[in-house]
């Protein structure tokens, strides 16, 4: 055999094989929604907002937060705010004729980055239930009472869900979401999950602990220091939202590079809870170290790998490899690979993860946000 066959098939094979094992502990565990012991609930809560600029969406937002299905006198909002523009000012009028929820505005004097905000928020937040969601989000009616129904089990302290509906359509996304509810839906029959969700994630208030001033993934740092206490943190489908996206490769870099680099980051930052904390730390963990540090580096050789042992075999004729693979990626970024489109999302999640890899060894990154406008058109 063409030592470069060989090499090419040995590389992708060590690529592919613990997906394939997780894939198989998925059709021995068979998971399906949520493990906890959810039992109707309903604690007072307090609901986290930050905003920046937000003038254009604020008041569809706060007009979500008031369509939940739930008793707004047992709700208070606590919004973080450090906009340049009237968004405070128009919160303020939405609820200058409202009793409930009750309104607590905080308004940063300089702009410090999320993290340092979502400190003092959750420090202000003085009800059971802490909830935090997105501006540029839409969260389904019955969220806060699914989100209570799992924490009122006395082993879960936080709970997060998925992305029921892709605002801007994009089918990448919506691909990679699916897979992704799916591995969260066996993580958290095995244990605990590792990624929350901005868009909507639940808190019990007894648990919650600061956060890095200078992280990058927020929320999953809250939920993994919540399981390093000793309570579990889960994800369950039937806690819904929606949230915009692109599928175009170019214009997801903004949107998905920065959050491959915060969870590599912060994997790394508590690479000492492998192997830790039952099923959490032996399985769940180390997946996850496979899919976001190691893995993105493999798939990168093994598209030069099988280009050069295509090369190899077939001389020139072999170019015709990394054509068919340009040709799948423009295809995917057009949302046109049909049944395929998933596997495109998956790469998709690869390149992002690599790009957060390589700017984290250059010493890039911070804990502040770029308002990306043509998504708050789509959520618009």
């Amino acid at each position: 055999m063409n030592p470069f066959v060989a090499a090419a098939g040995a590389l992708v094979a060590v690529t592919a094989l613990p997906y394939i094992a997780y894939v198989a502990l998925y059709a021995l565990v068979r998971p399906s929604g949520s493990p906890a012991d959810k039992r109707d609930a309903e604690p007072t809560t307090s609901i986290i907002l930050p905003t920046y600029n937000e003038s254009g969406i604020i008041e569809k937002k706060l007009d979500d937060v008031l369509a939940l299905d739930y008793p707004m006198e047992k709700v208070e909002l606590v919004v973080v705010d450090s906009s340049e523009d009237e968004t405070p000012e128009l919160i303020e009028e939405y609820f200058a004729d409202r009793e409930y929820p009750e309104l607590n505005l905080i308004r940063e004097q300089e702009r410090r980055g999320l993290a340092p905000a979502l400190n003092d928020a959750y420090a202000a937040a003085k009800n059971e239930m802490v909830v935090k969601t997105d501006c540029d989000s839409y969260v389904a009616e019955d969220a806060l009472r699914q989100a209570a129904a799992n924490l009122a089990d006395p082993e879960v302290a936080a709970v997060t869900g998925q992305n029921a509906e892709v605002l801007g359509g994009s089918e990448v996304e919506a691909g990679y979401r699916g897979v992704q509810a799916h591995i969260q839906t066996l993580e958290s029959h095995l244990d605990s999950t590792l990624i929350f969700h901005g868009p909507f994630s639940a808190f019990e208030n007894d648990a919650i602990v600061p956060i890095d001033p200078n992280s990058l993934a927020d929320d999953t740092e809250l939920a993994l220091k919540i399981r390093r206490g000793g309570d579990r943190v889960i994800f369950d489908p039937a806690v819904r939202y929606k949230e915009a996206s692109h599928s175009d490769f170019g214009k997801r870099r903004l949107q998905k590079d920065r959050r491959g680099m915060g969870l590599i980051r912060l994997l790394a930052q508590h690479r000492d809870a492998l192997g830790k904390y039952g099923n959490y730390g032996k399985v769940v963990l180390p997946f996850n170290w496979w899919f976001m540090v190691i893995s993105p580096w493999l798939v990168a050789l093994d598209v030069v790998a099988v280009t050069a042992a295509a090369i190899a075999v077939a001389g020139p004729v072999g170019l015709a490899a990394p054509v068919a693979f340009g040709a799948f990626v423009w295809l995917g970024q057009k949302d046109l690979l049909g049944p395929l489109q998933a596997v495109y999302a998956i790469f998709d999640s690869q390149v992002s993860l690599l790009a957060g890899a390589i700017a984290l060894l250059r010493g890039e990154g911070d804990g502040t946000w770029e308002v990306d406008e043509e998504l708050r058109e789509a959520f618009d």
